[in-house]
């Protein structure tokens, strides 16, 4: 009974601060960042508590009895048994990267209450599903990428499509990821010194743990949190000293260091570099959210930006298209995102120790980064919208007060953190300046507005280059996955000259992305490659739901799965043809030509996957051919290493 009034008592509350927000309570006053950080807590808690665990029991059966892939194909490289909370260190790191922090920030422009909706209600309803059917369905397929799930279970034609739509989708998408934190830490000497510093701190991390003191997470998660700490600290002496020009950087040098560490995080075991790195940079991830909701229940700003602004119509200084189709391609991360799917299909299930775990990694990870982009629409928020558009366009102030936006502090405020603020768009320069000042007015916080501000930037850019580093090594194994089929040594696991080719090839696309776009042009491109992934990875497992005879539970992933195909091809399409006006003026003609092949590429195989996946439901749904195969006892069985099918709890035996 206690348990059912707590429950009812988090729904009251969420239900009154949802109506605050919309504008039920008060609708003339000024809505107080309180009533998002609420409405958000308490509907991601609800949530959690039963639709996760609706998913976990009725539809998949989830079990601890089941031996795991981490188990049964351990190879100390990519296969590798890990800590329930160190492996969701690592995932969380992985997904959060600059979707929850910079789309939020770009998609202000709107007004906070589109990206406050489809914050609240993607991740809870499409997000957190997305994430946990994928890792599911990988880790009771040996940890197998999405693409070749999509062909074993749809078939050819469609896993074909979706595997080349995958390899270009995610090039795309660590591109634009990486562009954010080449913008970040461009002659940013301290960022750059504490991000630098977090690699041998992870590499002593990592042998300790495995090889020196096993299993001490605890002892080791002290020792690691304390150096970062000391490399936080000690990267606020680094500009003016002799060690400035070892870590002040330009863009290009940045772009070259990127690609070689993300080539050598993708070759390296993961128990010595990305595992132990991701799960050191999660704690200050998290620590860092935690204590910016900690300032916004201190000072509870209020929202100073319009609920909703005549951009919603298109013509914006920051995102050009209108609010649909291109808001929702901006906050490409904080609600639901493809690139999830391949690290949940990449490397979480080849480390996951027990089925009972995937609820909290793969569900509770995406409500938990849907939080961290409800924080980042507040920081963007309680900007005078004057200032906001200061910061995130090259505008002269004259033409933005014209536009009904005056500037109003963005002078005090470049002041206050001691660098011009003025014409830095991205949205990085804007969450920082955001970031700093809810930090700053904490007691005893006022005066260190400049170091709340680098720190900020530093934690931008250390938020994103996890996803990076893991999302390379997710590509690496597609690459291998595919190139196994014309070379077979490339697909063999532990062929470290495979390994090392294909980590290449895949860095090299990024990082020429990288080095010839911008952030007017990769994002919108990352944002509908991000989202295309999202929409085929929805139909494959609507199709995995289908093919194990729960048609009428198929449609926690069909619904979402239909308003992402619907929203992402819209988008290419206007994409395309902004290509084509408005951004020769900002690209050179071969580059819209890329670009433009890039989009209509992946849009082509996104459509003949749905195609190909829509006759697979005829099949299956009409035929009742080649649904799931089933034990006399009516259990479903599952392949196995040689590719035949037993027992769920005999799997990989």
């Amino acid at each position: 009974m206690i348990k059912k009034m707590f429950w009812a008592l988090i729904c009251l509350i969420g239900a009154v601060a949802f109506g605050a927000v919309v504008g039920v309570w008060n609708p003339s006053e000024k809505v107080n960042a309180l009533w998002l950080v609420t409405a958000a807590a308490c509907l991601y808690l609800v949530t959690y508590r039963f639709y996760g665990a609706f998913i976990a029991a009725k539809i998949f059966a989830l079990s601890d009895e089941r031996k795991t892939p981490a188990f049964t194909m351990r190879d100390g490289i990519d296969y590798h048994p890990t800590n329930k909370f160190v492996l969701f260190g690592h995932h969380f790191a992985a997904i959060a990267g600059a979707g929850p922090l910079i789309g939020p920030m770009l998609a202000a422009q709107f007004g906070y209450l589109p990206g406050f909706l489809w914050i609240l209600i993607g991740a809870a309803l499409c997000g957190a599903v997305h994430d946990m059917v994928i890792l599911t369905a990988s880790v009771r397929r040996n940890g197998h990428s999405l693409a070749q799930i999509a062909r074993d279970e749809v078939g050819p034609v469609g896993g074909v499509a979706a595997s080349f739509a995958i390899l270009f989708i995610i090039i795309v998408a660590l591109a634009g990821l990486g562009l954010a934190v080449v913008n970040a830490l461009t002659h940013s000497a301290w960022g750059t010194f504490t991000i630098a510093m977090s690699i041998p701190i992870a590499f002593f991390m990592g042998i300790y743990l495995y090889k020196i003191r096993y299993g001490k997470v605890g002892e080791v998660t002290v020792i690691g949190v304390t150096l970062l700490v000391a490399a936080v600290i000690g990267g606020h002496f680094i500009p003016g000293s002799s060690l400035e020009r070892f870590f002040n950087l330009d863009r290009t040098t940045l772009v070259i260091c990127m690609a070689l560490y993300g080539l050598i995080a993708s070759v390296l075991p993961v128990w010595l570099l990305l595992c132990p790195r991701d799960y050191l940079s999660t704690y200050m991830k998290i620590g860092t959210i935690l204590l910016l909701a900690a300032g916004v229940l201190f000072i509870a700003p209020s929202l100073q930006m319009p609920a909703l602004t005549k951009f919603i119509h298109g013509g914006g200084p920051v995102i050009p298209g209108t609010l649909f189709p291109f808001m929702f391609i901006t906050i490409a991360c904080g609600a639901i995102s493809g690139f999830h799917a391949l690290i949940a299909s990449g490397t979480t299930p080849k480390m996951i120790s027990s089925e009972k775990d995937i609820r909290m990694i793969g569900f509770g990870g995406m409500l938990i980064e849907g939080f961290v982009s409800m924080i980042a629409l507040i920081a963007a928020c309680i900007l005078m919208p004057g200032d906001y558009f200061a910061i995130n366009t090259t505008l002269p102030f004259d033409q933005l007060a014209a536009m009904g936006f005056p500037v109003d502090r963005v002078k005090e405020l470049s002041e206050m953190v001691q660098v011009n603020v003025v014409g830095r768009p991205g949205g990085a320069v804007s969450l920082a300046v955001g970031m700093a000042s809810i930090l700053s007015s904490l007691p005893g916080m006022k005066g260190l507005m400049p170091y709340w501000y680098n720190f900020a930037l530093m934690f931008e850019a250390l938020f994103i280059l996890t996803t990076v580093d893991t999302g390379t090594r997710v590509a690496r194994f597609l690459v291998q996955e595919m190139g196994g089929v014309v070379y077979k040594p490339l697909a063999r696991r532990g062929w470290y000259p495979g390994i090392f080719i294909s980590s290449l090839f895949v860095v090299g696309c990024w990082g020429f992305l990288i080095y010839t776009g911008t952030i007017k042009t990769i994002w919108p491109m990352f944002g509908v490659a991000n989202q295309l992934l999202a929409a085929i990875a929805l139909g494959v497992g609507t199709t995995i739901i289908i093919k194990e005879s729960k048609l009428r539970y198929s449609v926690i992933t069909f619904i979402p799965m239909l308003f992402m195909f619907t929203t992402t091809l819209t988008a290419a399409v206007l994409l395309i043809m902004s290509y084509w006006t408005k951004g020769k003026v900002e690209m050179t003609t071969g580059l819209a030509t890329l670009h433009t092949i890039l989009v209509g590429t992946m849009a082509v195989l996104a459509v003949v996957a749905l195609i190909d996946m829509i006759h697979r439901w005829y099949v299956l749904v009409v035929k009742k051919e080649g649904l799931a195969p089933r034990s006399p006892d009516g259990k479903i069985l599952y392949p196995n290493i040689a590719g035949e099918t037993c027992d769920a709890n005999e799997i990989h035996l």
